[in-house]
């Protein structure tokens, strides 16, 4: 049970953060309660040497190991403490702290910002000192009254996504070379802007290929063959897989009814989503929140 002090702080800290858009501190000692699985306003990387379980969006992790952790302030998580002791540090900062062109371009191509790539980096000996290195200095920049310590701790946040990068490139990266993988990417970035679904009033706008098409004023056939190309899966495919794991993280991690989840997900009817969710995962929505499956 989490007591009225460590909320009291838990809520200091983030309201700390809210103002200046930073933070950093090292993990050490006896693992604290897990926090509950829900969606944050900012970004954090987690370098933790631990055994633990990792719940993020529908996925689920299993770590036991020294570890880079990545979480997206679009995508529900949770970690799950199973040794008695952890040790490591964590940064967290707002998108607007990450500010600047470049900086944007390397945090929507890292694993902090893409859906569907793993939020976690498994380190070898050398590459978890050097990382520890950053994260210690970053607690020394950001306690310290250097003048342009916010620059200096941006540029420790580039160099670990970078150096993240390094050790697990991104598979199949979508890149603007040509009018195709351009238009897929664009494809791809509104697919993601709908989500996360955070109430039952505002559902989904577009769910089909003609939408997404008539948005990016493309022909529908084009932009099929566009994506299909570059993707190698149909336009079709990756709204029906993305639709579908919303539904998944909202069965597990919310209390909402399956009605008002298929209606958030712009189902006129509970049937209809019962039907289509049943197609692509293969289970009904009951029973894939209760664990049936």
């Amino acid at each position: 049970m989490i007591n009225k002090t460590e909320t009291t702080v838990a809520r200091s800290y983030t309201s700390d953060l809210k103002l200046k858009g930073f933070k950093v501190h090292e993990i050490s000692g006896i693992s604290n309660p897990s926090q509950p699985h829900g969606r944050r306003d900012f970004y954090k990387i987690v370098l933790v040497a631990g055994d633990m379980i990792i719940y993020h969006g529908d996925e689920t992790i299993e770590m036991n190991d020294t570890f880079l952790f990545f979480a997206n302030p679009n995508i529900p998580h949770t970690v799950v403490d199973r040794s008695t002791e952890k040790k490591g540090y964590a940064c967290l900062f707002t998108e607007a702290f990450f500010s600047g062109r470049e900086r944007t371009e390397i945090l929507q191509n890292s694993p902090l910002f893409r859906f569907g790539v793993s939020p976690v980096v498994r380190l070898n000996r050398e590459q978890a000192a050097f990382l520890t290195g950053l994260f210690q200095k970053m607690l020394s920049v950001h306690r310290s009254d250097y003048h342009y310590k916010d620059e200096l701790l941006r540029g420790c946040i580039e160099l670990i996504l970078h150096e993240a990068l390094s050790i697990q490139p991104l598979q199949n990266e979508l890149r603007q070379k040509n009018a195709a993988t351009r238009i897929t990417y664009l494809f791809m970035e509104l697919l993601e802007r709908q989500f996360p679904v955070d109430n039952t009033g505002d559902p989904l706008k577009l769910r089909t290929a003609q939408d997404f098409a008539a948005t990016l004023s493309v022909h529908v056939n084009y932009l099929n063959r566009s994506v299909s190309a570059v993707t190698g899966k149909p336009t079709s495919v990756h709204i029906a897989e993305r639709i579908a794991s919303e539904a998944k993280a909202l069965l597990r991690h919310t209390d909402w009814s399956v009605a008002d989840i298929a209606y958030s997900l712009g189902f006129e009817y509970p049937t209809y989503f019962n039907n289509y969710f049943k197609r692509v995962t293969g289970a009904t929505p009951r029973s894939f929140r209760t664990g049936k499956v």
